[in-house]
């Protein structure tokens, strides 16, 4: 089956700013093109606080995603002491739903996104992720269990390795799928899908 994968992260930037690109392919497509995302991992397993001159540099990021895309940040991010920027666990959360429940896996990758770049939550705790996973159609009984398993900590791992693997260098990355297994680049890095989106049309109805 045809289908798009969706490499990313819930806690890049740029793929936030990427969001209601993403958007546009569903509301365009629905379920006649379904998209997979797969987890790049960021920054996973940090385990050191972020530094002043790291949020400076994010800071400058996050200005520049706003003015491009209009998309809303909470910079009052940048006054939180001792928070450890480590995108594994949202990007498990990710993982555990699209295993289990794959037709909420982008809704609850954007919920993510949006409780942290628009909210300020901390999506690197596990209650945080099963409160937006709930939200999403998800039950915390069915999430945490999955969440908190070795076999999607595995699984995470797996989708880290899967993108460098291809040569996928950066997120967010978007590929179009045959059921063979070959593929086909729409966008490496943030971009504005308005061309893209009749390609795509003409290559799924192309058989």
């Amino acid at each position: 089956m045809k289908h798009l994968t969706y490499y990313a992260d819930p806690m890049c930037s740029w793929c936030w700013g990427f969001a209601p690109q993403i958007d546009r392919v569903v509301e365009r497509f629905g379920d006649r093109l379904p998209i997979i995302p797969v987890m790049g991992g960021l920054r996973p397993g940090t385990t050191e606080t972020m530094s002043n001159e790291l949020k400076a540099k994010l800071r400058g990021i996050w200005t520049q995603i706003h003015e491009r895309t209009g998309q809303p940040f909470d910079f009052s991010f940048f006054e939180r002491d001792g928070f450890v920027y480590d995108t594994e666990p949202a990007c498990r959360a990710v993982v555990a739903v699209r295993e289990t429940k794959p037709e909420l896996a982008l809704k609850v990758m954007r919920a993510i996104q949006q409780a942290f770049y628009e909210e300020g939550r901390d999506t690197t705790d596990a209650d945080v992720l099963a409160d937006l996973a709930k939200a999403a159609g998800m039950e915390r009984a069915l999430f945490l269990p999955a969440f908190n398993s070795a076999e999607m900590i595995a699984k995470t791992a797996g989708d880290f390795r899967l993108g460098p693997s291809i040569g996928v260098t950066g997120f967010p990355t978007l590929m179009a799928e045959e059921s063979d297994g070959t593929s086909l680049l729409v966008t490496a890095g943030f971009a504005q899908l308005e061309e893209q989106l009749p390609a795509l049309e003409a290559w799924l109805g192309g058989g």
